[in-house]
């Protein structure tokens, strides 16, 4: 055990004093800057776990020429910040210390150390008691993940860090990360630039790759919510491992990323932010599995790094779009990189030096001719602006400070880092095309403003990506909605039509969620409408031909009633007007006039005015009417069929006027109440696809007593006219008036249950016809007879026809009168009924014999004689 605690205290104070690796690209001066560049793609190995040797500096292998040429631009950017006049004029320069990171976390810390320690380097040619100046500033790295690794470790040190490609969203907390800052925007424009591409062509279910890690969970994060917010779903999400050494891993993470891409064909949309080598392994995997091509989204991650492809064909692929940050002009670094081939063997940097002796390469033409061919002038770009921000804020003298408010001036055009420390330039967006050569470049068809959110598009070709279809769903159609089962993608859905008195009129997230009510007081949509349709307004109309025939109807009896009134008038003391009631026949036709009237309002849009007029003119004119014709039969039956003792009561009672100004009033109280109490009103019935004006009679009660009430009169009037339908045949008013009153209560009788079985626009038709059958029925069987003998029977219309007909009538009576006396006592003809109230009109020439009949009678009926006979 003690022997076990003195080798880890050996190995711990090994580890101390362990030296920074110091291997790499240097170059002195005044204030040095160093650079961490992915020269190579992966580490080897590490020391064994479980070793107790002291650790070792990373193995790294692979070649990444991007990573070179990243290095080289800053190489580049310190020489021309050496000869600019801002630094010449302060006889100060730039010298660099360059590291490579692996890509790895680890591999860059080993290497920060040489940026953060002091110490001597005791193999130096030079003064060996002359220790090593500080790193002032740091370029890189380009990995966030790495990124964020060191600015911890250079934050202590407050030592200013400017990547030129890390884009996670965390480093622009400057809680954390105070003295990092970046040439490049953060990931959440780059997430909104790629949801705004796919939303503009419709694509809404795609797949998402990352690499794990800070980076690679931050930009997912963002992307998914940023997505969502625009209705594009993300059908799955495949997280391979940040390290690439384990290899046996790395590969069943691709092995099942190739899977799940293979199970999903309707998502033709991948969007990556992987690295370069992970997507050249799916490449390879995917390689001849995937039926239909697919459009490949990629991040700056690995945008530019066409060498992926050397294994696969692009056209097995797809089309592969990658947004790059913008760039200005590097056609001077290019020039630089062809210089190189001039250059000595000790001017060349050891990083130079090996790629030259890889096997592909051999020899410095061969490697700028590689080095030409690297499409990285966005990191190129934001290198240059790294090195020129450090240039600027050396020449004010105060570094870190100075560093948040530097403006870098290119070509005319200002760059300045914002409150987090980010240089926004905005992205373009490329297409990968293949050349003759088998020689991938990328083609600009778009950039992307970061200000206003939009982009613009430089290329104007209609590129085979357009028409690629990437949706769970098929856009739903106007008319439709998207009805999504639970537990499912909102873009997985069926499209279903929307239901009556509702619409959709467009496409997208905000229309095919659901469909819009339509207002349904005003309009109206079929099952799958794409708007609503105005309801028209239905009500009984003037133009209809119907209401054209009613009015036509109610226009004649109007005429027709004028005509009466006229001969009425002309032969007002003809026998045959005195029968029909005299003067009391023009207040009747007046009544009928009322009746012919109202029907008129029944007809067209109804208004307030018109609900409460129609039916109120109605019942007072009709019950005026028939109050009328009530007295004219009341005063037959007292002629004709009275018992005595009730007929002289009836002959004090009977007062015609006054009857009917107090069958009037009853019916004037009727309508008072129902007007005040609740008054007929416009109604608007909404239908299915109109709007139903009608008139609401408020009180079905009302309604029903008012024409109740005129029922009653009306049932009266029938009973007595009934009684007395046995008077003289050519005069015999009491059958017509029977036959009238039975046409009226018929008529009404019928009306009550189709007015409440008959909905629409034919309602007040119903009670126009019923009304119209009442007044011809009065018309036809009250006046007509009578116009038909002043007209064509004028033989009859004289007092000497009128005289015989009631002798005829007379006679008749004394027979019965005789007969009857025959068969009954004496003492009960005494008080029979006569029937004739007039003895004297019977001829002498006819001996009847029969009693005596009672003075009292005689004295009360001729009273009544002249009103009397007219009416006979």
């Amino acid at each position: 055990m003690p022997l076990l605690v003195l080798m880890s205290l050996i190995l711990v104070t090994e580890t101390i004093l362990i030296k920074p690796n110091r291997q790499g690209a240097t170059v002195p001066g005044d204030i040095i800057i160093g650079g961490l560049f992915a020269i190579h793609e992966k580490v080897k190995n590490y020391t064994d776990l479980y070793s107790i040797s002291p650790p070792q500096f990373p193995n790294c292998s692979g070649f990444y020429t991007s990573g070179l040429t990243q290095a080289l631009a800053m190489i580049h950017a310190v020489e021309m910040a050496n000869r600019s006049p801002m630094l010449t004029s302060l006889n100060i320069t730039l010298g660099y210390r360059l590291r490579d990171t692996c890509y790895d976390v680890t591999t860059a810390l080993w290497a920060v150390q040489d940026f953060t320690q002091s110490y001597v380097a005791c193999d130096s040619s030079t003064n060996s008691s002359e220790p090593d100046k500080p790193t002032m500033a740091v370029i890189g790295a380009s990995s966030s993940e790495i990124s964020i690794a060191i600015a911890r470790e250079l934050n202590l040190f407050l030592i200013p860090q400017i990547s030129y490609a890390s884009t996670a969203t965390i480093l622009s907390d400057k809680s954390r990360f105070p003295a990092f800052m970046r040439t490049v925007p953060n990931d959440k424009h780059q997430t909104r630039a790629m949801v705004k591409f796919l939303k503009d062509r419709s694509w809404n279910w795609v797949g998402a790759i990352i690499t794990d890690g800070d980076y690679g969970r931050s930009a997912l994060e963002s992307f998914v919510s940023q997505a969502a917010e625009e209705g594009i779903c993300v059908a799955f999400k495949e997280v391979l491992p940040d390290s690439l050494t384990d290899q046996e891993k790395l590969k069943l993470s691709i092995n099942r990323t190739v899977n799940t891409i293979v199970k999903n064909p309707k998502v033709k949309v991948v969007v990556s932010f992987a690295k370069s080598i992970q997507m050249q392994m799916i490449f390879m995997g995917l390689n001849g599995e995937v039926s239909n091509k697919k459009v490949w989204v990629a991040s700056d991650n690995w945008s530019t790094t066409k060498d992926i492809l050397k294994k696969v064909n692009l056209t097995d692929i797809g089309d592969i779009l990658g947004f790059t940050f913008k760039s200005g002009n590097v056609s001077v670094f290019a020039q630089y990189l062809r210089d190189l081939q001039h250059n000595s063997e000790d001017e060349i940097n050891p990083f130079l030096k090996e790629f030259i002796k890889q096997p592909d390469v051999g020899n410095i033409t061969v490697a700028v001719d590689k080095l030409l061919k690297q499409d990285n002038s966005d990191m190129f770009f934001s290198v240059q602006l790294a090195v020129g921000a450090v240039a600027k804020a050396v020449a004010e003298l105060c570094l870190l400070a100075q560093l948040r408010k530097v403006t870098i001036e290119k070509e005319g055009v200002n760059y300045n880092f914002d409150s987090d420390g980010d240089i926004n330039l905005g992205y373009d967006v490329s297409i990968w095309q293949e050349t003759e050569n088998e020689v991938y470049k990328s083609d600009k068809i778009a950039e992307y403003d970061l200000f206003y959110a939009n982009f613009t598009y430089t290329k104007k070709d209609q590129y085979a990506f357009e028409s690629v279809i990437s949706k769970c769903s098929n856009t739903c159609e106007p008319g439709e909605f998207k009805k999504t089962a639970d537990g499912q993608h909102t873009c997985c859905y069926e499209c279903s039509k929307c239901p009556e008195n509702q619409y959709s009129n467009g496409t997208g997230k905000f229309y095919m969620g659901q469909c819009y009510m339509c207002d349904k007081d005003k309009e109206w949509s079929d099952s799958g409408s794409t708007r609503c349709n105005s309801k028209t307004q239905e009500y009984f109309e003037w133009n209809s031909g119907f209401a054209i025939v009613l009015l036509t109807l109610s226009a004649l009896g109007i005429i027709f009633l004028f005509m009466i009134s006229a001969l009425f008038i002309w032969k007002r003391n003809s026998p045959v007007v005195k029968a029909a009631g005299g003067p009391l026949c023009h207040l009747i036709l007046a009544s009928l006039l009322g009746s012919f009237v109202s029907v008129v309002f029944f007809v067209g849009e109804p208004t307030g005015m018109t609900c409460k007029v129609r039916q109120v003119m109605f019942g007072l004119s009709f019950t005026l009417c028939v109050s009328c014709i009530l007295v004219k039969s009341l005063k037959i039956l007292l002629a004709f069929q009275m018992n005595f003792e009730l007929n002289e009561l009836l002959c004090k009672l009977y007062k015609p006027y006054m009857i009917v100004c107090i069958s009037m009033a009853v019916q004037v109280i009727i309508c008072a109440l129902w007007l005040n109490l609740c008054s007929p009103f416009k109604d608007k019935k909404s239908l299915l696809k109109s709007n139903l004006m009608e008139c609401n009679e408020c009180s079905d009660v009302a309604f029903g007593v008012m024409l109740g009430y005129i029922v009653f009169l009306a049932l009266v009037c029938f009973t007595f006219a009934y009684i007395g339908r046995k008077l003289p045949q050519k005069y015999n008013d009491a059958k017509f008036i029977t036959f009238g009153m039975l046409i009226y209560l018929m008529a009404w009788v019928i009306f009550i249950p189709v007015h409440l079985t008959t909905s629409g626009i034919y309602v007040p038709a119903v009670e126009m016809v019923v009304i119209l059958i009442s007044n011809y029925g009065i018309l036809s069987c009250h006046f007509l007879p009578k116009c038909y003998i002043i007209l064509f029977k004028k033989e009859h219309n004289t007092k000497d026809a009128f005289l015989k007909n009631v002798y005829e009538y007379a006679r008749k009576s004394a027979e019965n009168i005789r007969s009857s006396s025959e068969a009954e006592p004496e003492s009960k003809m005494s008080n029979s009924v006569y029937t004739i109230s007039n003895p004297q009109l019977v001829s002498p020439l006819e001996n009847v014999s029969a009693p005596k009949p009672d003075l009292k009678v005689y004295n009360a009926r001729d009273a009544m004689m002249p009103d009397i006979s007219a009416t006979i």
